[in-house]
């Protein structure tokens, strides 16, 4: 992970400052505002502000039905309740901004959530560092033959050695094509007087997308527990699914309560269609069913059988 020095100058003066608020804080979150959390080998996370916490979801579904409750004990049950049936408005009302630096590939991932506010760095007006992601051995695999957006069983170190020495010879050599394309150095200075040089919007194309990228991330919370859950999960790429499991901390400090009911009905929760619920009637009565009369899908009953571990 690295922070640049305007990054650090700006955490510190951010930090400095004491200036007086009236609005409801989450006083987890405020111990860490600003903190850059490490991910990979260049990347982080941090959170940059933030508006609402667990009290804001609380006030917010109390307007559709007046004073309504006090009490914590009460709002916490609240929060499980809105949650448990979907009513969803009141935890938009939450709302994070994260500044997150991640390989380009991640990135392009990430964008596919479109429900959030977003701002990239800027390959066009400035130079992108010299850093890129090199998977460690144990997280490089072969393709799966299973799932064709996953991977398989993990590398020989022989081979892992040889595909991270390839990773990084492609990146030097690209970065170096790239500062010879822009005549320029990541600081700006020019490198030969003589030469040419090409603008920094085509020079970019030359670069690979373990290369890192930043940007400002801004969503609501319940988009943000959305993204979550696909995200964080086992099933997801492990490169992103890094991002989201800090993410995930960052959540429980923020709104514990929504946290709580969070992990409860949806993160470790599950979900059944109406065979499967039929599935679980007959299997609590001492009856047997098979996946032919359930009327699930071969893939389905696999599924359900794993989360109901009846295989076992």
């Amino acid at each position: 992970m690295a922070l640049s020095q305007a990054q650090k100058q700006e955490i510190q003066e951010l930090k400095a400052q004491a200036e007086p608020t009236q609005r409801d804080i989450s006083s987890g979150l405020e111990e860490v505002l600003y903190e850059a959390f490490p991910v990979l080998d260049h990347g982080f996370v941090r959170v940059i502000d933030y508006m609402g916490n667990d009290n804001a979801i609380v006030q917010a579904a109390r307007v559709s039905y007046g004073k309504g409750t006090k009490k914590r004990t009460e709002d916490r049950g609240l929060i499980h309740y809105l949650l448990r049936h979907a009513h969803t408005t009141p935890f938009e009302m939450c709302e994070i901004k994260f500044h997150i630096k991640l390989p380009f590939f991640v990135a392009r991932q990430w964008l596919r959530h479109r429900t959030a506010n977003v701002n990239e760095y800027s390959a066009r007006y400035s130079i992108l560092d010299k850093e890129f992601y090199i998977p460690s051995t144990e997280h490089l695999a072969s393709q799966s033959s299973i799932n064709k957006q996953g991977r398989g069983e993990t590398l020989s170190s022989e081979y892992s050695q040889k595909v991270r020495d390839l990773l990084r010879q492609d990146a030097e050599l690209c970065y170096s094509h790239y500062e010879e394309l822009l005549n320029e150095d990541a600081e700006g200075n020019v490198l030969d007087p003589k030469k040419e040089s090409l603008a920094r919007e085509l020079a970019r194309m030359n670069l690979p997308l373990n290369f890192y990228t930043q940007m400002y991330w801004k969503i609501d919370l319940h988009n943000l527990m959305h993204f979550l859950t696909l995200r964080a999960d086992s099933h997801a790429q492990y490169e992103i699914r890094v991002y989201a499991d800090v993410m995930l901390k960052l959540l429980e400090r923020w709104v514990p309560y929504t946290y709580e009911a969070y992990m409860q009905y949806r993160k470790e929760g599950a979900r059944l269609s109406k065979n499967g619920l039929e599935a679980v009637k007959k299997l609590l009565k001492g009856q047997m069913v098979t996946q032919e009369e359930s009327g699930m899908s071969k893939r389905e009953w696999i599924e359900f059988s794993e989360l109901l571990d009846l295989s076992s």
